[in-house]
């Protein structure tokens, strides 16, 4: 809670969802040399089941593939049982589970943009 959203809003990192010009969830991304972070996501949950968290997530796979970056990687905290079942279900792969400052983390991966071999 002690990021500073001021820069990363200038930076370009900080994408809203909004419901009839009201802001319902952001998303943070952070764009590294082979993929995109997304260091936060979170939606009002009031509006949980509406579509914002996917339409989050579509951004920011579509930030990934316009960088031309090959994936998206995420983690949450192996608590957020909906979390993991909703990144399966948008195809993203969990890759590791680890224990990192007191939190059981799940990392997933999504990769982006069209396969070598299909071109």
């Amino acid at each position: 809670m002690d990021d500073d959203y001021r820069a990363r809003v200038l930076n370009g990192q900080v994408a809203v969802a909004m419901l009839e010009e009201l802001p319902v969830g952001l998303i943070v991304t952070v764009l590294a040399s082979d993929h995109l972070f997304v260091e936060n996501v979170a939606v009002d949950p009031a509006h949980h089941g509406r579509g914002a968290g996917g339409a989050l997530l579509r951004h920011a796979e579509d930030l990934a593939e316009r960088a031309g970056v090959p994936e998206v990687r995420l983690y949450t905290n192996a608590a957020m049982v909906e979390n993991l079942a909703m990144y399966a279900k948008r195809g993203y792969e969990e890759r590791e589970r680890r224990n990192e400052d007191g939190f059981d983390r799940v990392y997933f991966v999504k990769r982006i943009g069209r396969s070598p071999l299909l071109d």
